[in-house]
């Protein structure tokens, strides 16, 4: 069934995996800078762009069906100002303090740096699946890449928040490890031309960093709904990153898309001689 629907239908589902994504951005991004009460009218910015750009893309796909939709300018256009987007709310988090300091201790306590680059990392994707024949195995590791990629933001995102309060829970230690390890067996895809063994086992890999994000998902909510602030909406605004573990899932769901695009066109290849 796998074999019919995909390849059909890969092009749209990564659409509908950006749409989304820009979706959920805007509910993350204002319990985030929820926590300042919004101080800086630019923290605005992403929560509007969030909003606009799945409305924008659902009409351009309403109005231009399948392929017409690809090279037109609206989806260009947010692809491209998700890139910039993302590129300056890292600046913008980064802050005045790193770069009066450019310290480690500055780089930890500064806002999520990486954070951001959940855009640029969505609008590359939007911009592949418009410019790159999805029936070409660039395409799939195109899409596998920028999986990595995002493991390569949940490595660092992982490892300086948890930094903030020194791994005072040894589990804290467990996205940064999984995420590395997630990584590597990514990377090694690129390194020699793989089997579809491997490819199978990096799927089993991706699977493990899915339930790894679940659980996270419990920890950080129950760390949030044990804190002092009064009702539960407070908790989880004052609290650890309630979303922030949804990535693993949502980069394992990504990158093993790529990866079983990839073992098929291999496949394909191998069965035609």
């Amino acid at each position: 069934m796998w074999q019919h629907i995909w390849p059909a239908r890969r092009w749209l589902i990564i659409e509908l995996f950006v749409i989304a994504n820009l979706a959920f951005l805007a509910l993350d991004v204002t319990l985030a800078h929820a926590v300042n009460r919004f101080r800086a009218p630019a923290e605005w910015l992403p929560v509007i762009f969030s909003i606009a750009a799945p409305i924008l893309l659902a009409w351009e796909h309403y109005h231009r069906r399948g392929s017409e939709s690809r090279s037109r300018p609206v989806g260009l256009a947010i692809g491209w100002g998700a890139i910039v987007l993302g590129i300056l709310g890292m600046i913008y988090h980064l802050g005045s303090q790193f770069f009066e300091f450019y310290t480690l201790r500055s780089l930890i306590y500064a806002a999520p740096f990486v954070a951001p680059l959940a855009y640029s990392g969505l609008g590359f994707l939007l911009l592949l699946n418009r410019m790159v024949p999805d029936d070409t195995i660039e395409w799939s590791q195109w899409v596998l890449l920028l999986g990595l990629g995002g493991f390569v933001g949940i490595f660092v995102l992982a490892l300086a928040d948890h930094a903030q309060n020194g791994f005072f829970y040894a589990v804290e230690w467990l996205p940064v490890v999984a995420s590395a390890y997630g990584l590597g067996f990514l990377l090694m895809a690129f390194f020699r031309p793989p089997t579809t063994a491997f490819l199978n086992i990096c799927l089993g890999v991706l699977a493990l960093q899915a339930l790894i994000g679940v659980a996270g998902l419990i920890l950080h909510m129950e760390a949030s709904l044990a804190g002092a602030s009064e009702g539960w909406l407070q908790k989880v605004i004052a609290g650890p990153p309630v979303m922030a573990p949804l990535l693993f899932p949502n980069l394992a769901l990504l990158s093993g898309l790529g990866i079983l695009d990839w073992r098929g066109k291999l496949e394909s290849r191998s069965s035609r001689g």
